[in-house]
């Protein structure tokens, strides 16, 4: 039979959920029928939405309901996930569940279980009463994982009930926006989050230094404001470089003028530091006295250097290995509900695959394309500011102090 019913819940008109379910099934030739259509009376109160679809044939119908999902649509009758365990280490069995970012339940003994860490590109693994998303590198052999979509569900983001920070800057991205009200909104929602015990995690590139706002980035560091710091080589290089010699990048920041053998400020940066022993030790005998390693150190941040195959070095903190980059990166994600992408298109989409739909994502760059291809690859959360970095890093340290 090429017919089947859903359920939707919450508040699906206001967030555009229900248009986006019609969309689908008209797209994929399908028909539907309202069978139930309760809104909700007032602006709290969620509707509920029963439909009848009706297809072509069954792949249609299953293509569809797939999509479906997506948008938080439940199957009427729905049955338990199918667990397959892994055929060898680091691959999934066939056929496996491949997760969005989104809120997910998978139903399991008639129950329904929230599964842990959401992340898209993954599988979801089941350990007696317990799921969660596991990358592809983690299975092991003979654990038990989702196939097929059956018993998936999905909570799509819904529109908040009262006005959210920065909600204006939820349009397409635009350098045509108010960044004085933007970095206004942006510092009154991270002051709701620290004050409620969540986590600010920041992903900065190295064009903070070479910009001179390391100084207003250390500032937010030493104030409390920033909890999780991801970079890569590049911007603790330039800002050791810059403790060290006061250039980025051979320029001096305070001349805008270029050293004599400046372009090898940064080499000799690196090999100092490896001499010290480390960022923290050069930090500890008084070598840096300043910037933003300097504040992450004295402040007791968490934070993870990524590498990559242009890096000089690298410093000794630098994690070589992706793989294990990504691994301490997922480590320190819990408790994280505001993230600022700063002047790092790289470092960005690499975080922003990791991320959780529910964090807010603002970013933060010069160059518009940053957050389209931020986008583009599943990040639909974030929220875009073309400015300087400079300015933006300076008015938000101004807002917060």
């Amino acid at each position: 039979m090429n017919q089947c019913r859903i359920e939707l819940h919450g508040h699906v008109i206001d967030s555009l959920i229900l248009p986006r379910v019609m969309d689908a099934i008209v797209e994929y030739g399908a028909s539907y029928e309202f069978e139930k259509f309760e809104v909700g009376r007032h602006n709290e109160e969620p509707s509920h939405v029963r439909m009848l679809i009706k297809a072509s044939d069954p792949e249609t119908l299953q293509s569809l309901v797939a999509v479906l999902r997506r948008h938080g649509a439940q199957l009427i009758h729905e049955h338990d996930v199918t667990v397959v365990p892994a055929p060898i280490d680091g691959a999934f069995p066939d056929g496996f569940y491949s997760t969005t970012n989104l809120r997910t339940s998978v139903r399991l003994n008639g129950k329904w279980l929230e599964v842990q860490g959401p992340e898209m590109d993954c599988g979801i693994r089941i350990e007696g009463n317990t799921a969660s998303t596991v990358p592809m590198n983690d299975v092991r052999a003979g654990d038990l994982f989702v196939v097929g979509r059956e018993g998936v569900r999905m909570q799509p983001l819904e529109r908040e009930r009262k006005k959210a920070a920065f909600e204006f800057m939820g349009s397409d991205v635009s350098s045509e926006k108010p960044k004085a009200l933007a970095i206004d909104e942006i510092a009154k929602y991270i002051r709701q989050v620290k004050e409620r015990g969540g986590k600010v995690l920041l992903v900065a590139g190295p064009a903070v230094i070479h910009t001179g706002a390391a100084k207003s980035l250390a500032g937010l560091i030493r104030g409390g404001w920033i909890d999780v710091l991801y970079s890569g080589n590049a911007l603790a290089t330039h800002d050791l470089e810059a403790a060290l010699y006061g250039t980025s990048l051979g320029i001096y920041l305070d001349k805008g003028l270029p050293a004599e053998g400046g372009h090898e400020h940064h080499l000799r940066a690196i090999n100092t530091i490896r001499l010290a022993g480390g960022i923290r030790a050069a930090v500890e005998k008084g070598l840096v006295t300043s910037g933003v390693m300097h504040a992450v150190v004295t402040s007791g941040i968490d934070y993870v250097l990524a590498g990559s195959i242009r890096d000089d070095g690298p410093l000794p903190e630098v994690v070589t290995d992706v793989v294990t980059a990504q691994k301490r990166m997922r480590a320190l994600l819990p408790g994280v509900e505001v993230c600022l992408m700063v002047a790092s298109m790289l470092h960005s989409i690499a975080v922003g695959n990791l991320l959780p739909a529910h964090v807010k994502t603002i970013s933060v760059d010069i160059n518009p394309a940053v957050v389209t291809k931020l986008l583009d690859r599943g990040s639909f959360q974030t929220m875009g500011l073309v400015t300087d970095v400079e300015a933006f890093l300076r008015g938000l340290l101004d807002n917060l102090s």
